[in-house]
């Protein structure tokens, strides 16, 4: 019998670590956490439209 998996939660903690090169270790970790936070709106957007069709 397969099993089925109807909810995935994955979570992440994000630890800046300062080590004097904080000016383009921000500007990339900045670009990073955009990256992120676009992915997990994506994903609750598409869990969203699954709920509205149900």
């Amino acid at each position: 019998m397969p099993v089925e998996i109807k909810e995935l939660i994955i979570r992440a903690n994000i630890v800046n670590n300062n080590d004097g090169n904080s000016e383009s270790q921000t500007e990339e970790t900045t670009g990073q956490k955009q990256e992120i936070i676009a992915a997990c709106v994506a994903q609750v957007l598409k869990i969203l439209e699954r709920q509205r069709e149900r």
